[in-house]
């Protein structure tokens, strides 16, 4: 079943909290992410965006990764939360 929520992970909102449902990466880019626990399953937090939209970073365990538009638009999550509630 697929769900209506999940949606690439380049659409969520700075201070939205995302479980990550899949990655359509493929070859060596996949598996850095994978490396860096871009894991289906494992809960990120967006935490900014640059200027001009474009890298944003991300929050994986204890670390911030920078993704651009073309990695984040193929890696696809559900909201699970955000800071502002």
């Amino acid at each position: 079943m697929v769900s209506a929520n999940i949606k690439p992970l380049s659409e969520f909102k700075i201070g939205e909290f995302v479980q990550i449902e899949k990655i359509q990466l493929e070859g060596t880019m996949k598996r850095r992410l994978l490396d860096l626990g871009f894991i289906p399953g494992a809960t990120i937090k967006v935490l900014q965006r640059s200027p001009l939209g474009d890298p944003v970073a991300y929050q994986v365990s204890n670390t911030t990764i920078a993704l651009r538009k073309e990695e984040s638009s193929l890696i696809f999550g559900i909201l699970i939360g955000d800071d502002f509630r």
